[in-house]
């Protein structure tokens, strides 16, 4: 299992990516709601902040394996969920 500060890094190294590929495709795509990117945008930050701040402060009573387990699997299905929004930006 990696440590928290590769975790962390990877979480931020990803939500960096999404956040520029968010951008990208509002300045490069056709005729695009501003609002909707901005409203994407700040689900990113968030997302970044909440996972985050999750690392830092684990449940107790949990095991940390199974905790970080299941904080992955979130983050995946976060990640995945802002993805699809940003493909649908552009139709």
């Amino acid at each position: 299992m990696p440590n928290r500060k590769d975790l962390k890094q990877s979480i931020n190294n990803i939500c960096s990516d999404v956040f520029a590929e968010c951008v990208a495709t509002s300045l490069y795509s056709g005729k695009i709601n501003e609002a909707n990117v901005d409203a994407l945008l700040a689900s990113i930050l968030k997302t970044r902040d909440d996972f985050i701040s999750r690392i830092s402060h684990p449940e107790p009573g949990m095991r940390k394996k199974d905790y970080y387990n299941h904080l992955a699997k979130d983050f995946t299905e976060q990640i995945s969920e802002i993805i699809d929004h940003i493909g649908n930006l552009s139709e």
